[in-house]
């Protein structure tokens, strides 16, 4: 059956994610797949897993895609929905599977770790601008999409391109590079995804990324300078923490006009400049950063989906209208989250919780320490305490 929602104006939420999800099976014990006698069933997807973890941050979120009339396509559909986010507008494929994949237990940065995808000819590779609603997919304060879709297949770069041309009323569009270069056939990924990024209003991209694929060397300044356009761009740099560099634009007006509460209105902005567009130290056109946040110190378990966390993390916090630097925080907790599970997904930390550790001052933030369980073991300290 297709789920193709009722024909009426879909309903606003905070987020949509569109792309891929696949049934995710993680090892019952480490070693090589070769030798790992049983697997827990999971899920896992770069854009579902930010709608989960906004959904279960207290955000509406939606997630567009297309998975197969089988048993998989079932499980991915009622296990997404399950944290609260709206799947009405996933379509069943009855000609193509749902996609799946293996991996090890050891991090993904280590020489022993693997994967194996199965997702070649999966329903989602069959997404275009006439397989989806568009009115949904739109229908969001803030569309999140990532590079991976792209290189899915003709039909869904078609899609991307459709999504990040510039329109009136388009949402804001946030884009999370997420190169896989054993995703591209050709050599054409890194000008897809540069172009991409250029036409989205938030970017996330790793420092690692910017060289592998394009090239750039020479640390967040330069990365600015061959990606000037995006209004926000949030470089991760690992260990070493994140920056973020933003300019006014006429985009950040039209976020204002959809809810999103644009960095014009947070309180790290001063006063209008001569015509009329709110500033703020370090959001201009120069390749500088406007804000940074050292990583948190944690006891990672695995780190499959801590870029997708923190994307949501940062997300949420613009949502919320936080300052920049706190939309920062508010990612590496996220991803510290994920970062001290084994899956791709982790349950959010209590929004009290994040907000007093995202308060911190310097040093204490810089010491602070995470663990597995962190989450849970101060919650109930959280649900008491004050709100910054």
């Amino acid at each position: 059956m297709t789920v193709t929602g009722t024909g009426n104006a879909p309903d606003v939420v905070d987020v949509v994610a569109l792309g891929e999800s696949m049934v995710t099976f993680l090892p019952a014990r480490p070693g090589r797949l070769a030798d790992v006698p049983a697997f827990h069933r999971s899920i896992g997807g770069a854009e579902s897993n930010v709608a989960c973890t906004l959904a279960a941050a207290g955000h509406t979120t939606r997630w567009v895609s297309r998975v197969g009339a089988d048993g998989f396509g079932d499980h991915l559909v009622e296990a997404i929905g399950a944290y609260g986010v709206d799947v009405s507008h996933v379509r069943r494929d009855p000609s193509r599977p749902t996609g799946v994949y293996f991996r090890t237990a050891g991090d993904r940065a280590g020489d022993t770790h693997e994967v194996a995808y199965y997702r070649a000819g999966s329903a989602a590779s069959a997404m275009s601008p006439a397989g989806v609603d568009l009115d949904a997919v739109r229908a969001g304060r803030v569309l999140h999409l990532s590079g991976i879709t792209a290189a899915l297949s003709p039909d869904c770069l078609a899609l991307m391109r459709e999504l990040t041309a510039p329109r009136p009323g388009r949402p804001l569009i946030s884009f999370d590079v997420n190169h896989r270069p054993g995703l591209w056939r050709g050599r054409y990924g890194p000008e897809v995804l540069l172009d991409l990024a250029r036409g989205a209003d938030i970017v996330f991209v790793g420092e690692d990324e910017a060289e592998e694929a394009w090239g750039v060397t020479g640390g967040p300044a330069a990365i600015r300078e061959a990606l000037p356009e995006p209004p926000v761009l949030i470089l991760k740099k690992g260990a070493a923490g994140a920056v973020a560099f933003c300019r006014p634009s006429a985009g950040d007006r039209a976020a204002g006009a959809m809810g999103v509460p644009p960095l014009e209105r947070s309180r790290e902005w001063g006063r209008a400049g001569a015509d009329g567009t709110p500033r703020s130290p370090g959001c201009d056109n120069t390749p500088r950063p406007a804000a940074t946040a050292p990583a948190l110190k944690v006891d990672v378990v695995a780190t499959t989906g801590a870029g997708d966390a923190f994307a949501a993390g940062f997300l949420s916090a613009t949502l919320r209208g936080l300052p920049l630097t706190a939309r920062l925080r508010h990612g590496h907790l996220m991803a510290a989250a994920t970062l001290t599970t084994p899956g791709d997904l982790a349950s959010p930390p209590p929004r009290p919780l994040a907000d007093r550790l995202a308060a911190l001052d310097a040093p204490a933030w810089e010491t602070l320490r995470l663990g597995p369980g962190w989450t849970d073991a101060d919650a109930e300290a959280a649900e008491e305490a004050p709100t910054p």
